[in-house]
């Protein structure tokens, strides 16, 4: 039994993430369709994943769902990296001096993970920890490329997939890579209604002499209320929060 790359656990790892990207659990048959495996090996990894508790089924609607020993394992990292402690504290103060919801997310297999959100006292964020965001939409994602290394940043650029959220996304490579420089050069990146309707954003990166880039951290919020150019005025506490980010997260 292969153990690394495609191998069967390789597998498994995959449609163990796969399944968690269905809010409401997922058929076999949708599993499926993401993965160029036969349906039978499919449906064998994803019962022997029953079967260890990974993943949960449900008979009545036949649809998979991740296990507690996923969500324990979650937990067990959050605490390591300090995502349940340091971060909710910082982010919690941040948005308590702007109003506005605060968001920070790591680079994660070539898309912006979200690992803490605190919301703002009048609306509520539109993603929540565990969700993923393009790297050419969102502002997290926009900081998560342009302050990479060089040269993850170039192979990010090259490889991202344009697909567009809003009639507003970036499709167009180039305009994305002077984006990109924009942003290395001013510190900070930004995105109206290019992620989701009627939502601003700017985001600045959580960086350290010695670890380099660690995440990004964003301020959201509905253009009823603020926009990009609001949000811009937030800049000095964003940038001070990042920055307490920086020295307080564990190293690892």
């Amino acid at each position: 039994m292969a153990t690394t790359g495609g191998g069967t656990v390789g597998k498994a790892l995959e449609l163990l993430t796969l399944v968690g990207e269905f809010p409401a659990g997922g058929t076999a048959a949708q599993v499926a369709q993401r993965v160029d495996y036969p349906f039978s090996t499919v449906h064998r990894l994803l019962t022997t994943l029953v079967e260890t508790e990974f993943l949960s089924y449900d008979p009545r609607d036949r649809r998979y769902s991740l296990g507690l020993p996923v969500f324990q394992l979650g937990q067990q990292v959050a605490y390591h990296r300090g995502f349940t402690g340091t971060v909710h504290a910082v982010l919690q103060e941040l948005t308590e001096r702007t109003g506005e919801s605060s968001v920070l997310s790591v680079l994660d297999r070539g898309r912006a993970l979200t690992v803490h959100t605190v919301d703002g006292p009048q609306f509520r964020t539109t993603t929540d920890p565990g969700d993923h965001s393009p790297l050419h939409t969102s502002a997290n994602g926009k900081v998560l490329l342009a302050f990479s290394d060089p040269e993850t940043a170039e192979r990010l650029l090259r490889s991202v997939d344009l697909v567009p959220r809003t009639e507003h996304s970036i499709t167009d490579r180039e305009v994305l890579a002077r984006q990109l420089a924009e942003a290395r050069a001013q510190g900070w990146a930004g995105q109206s209604e290019e992620n989701d309707v009627g939502m601003a954003a700017i985001a600045v990166p959580v960086q350290a002499p010695s670890r380099g880039l660690i995440g990004a951290l964003a301020l959201a919020a509905p253009l009823f209320r603020c926009d990009l150019e609001g949000l811009r005025e937030h800049l000095p506490a964003l940038r001070a929060a990042a920055h307490q980010l920086s020295i307080q997260l564990p190293q690892g």
